[in-house]
């Protein structure tokens, strides 16, 4: 029987902000504003990946 192995990261992400969250600094100002960016600006290399893998 094969086990479902659950994915590492929800789709439409490269790196989730939690783990992301792990590997940066103590943030001091407003969280929410960092995590929104990352989030955006991840979102922009999975589909960059994705439209790389269909166009070829």
């Amino acid at each position: 029987m094969v086990k479902k192995q659950k994915p590492k990261s929800k789709p439409g992400a490269c790196i989730p902000w939690e783990q992301k969250l792990k590997e940066i600094p103590e943030i001091s100002g407003d969280e929410s504003i960092l995590q929104n960016v990352w989030e955006d600006i991840d979102a922009l290399g999975y589909m960059y990946i994705w439209q790389c893998l269909l166009s070829f």
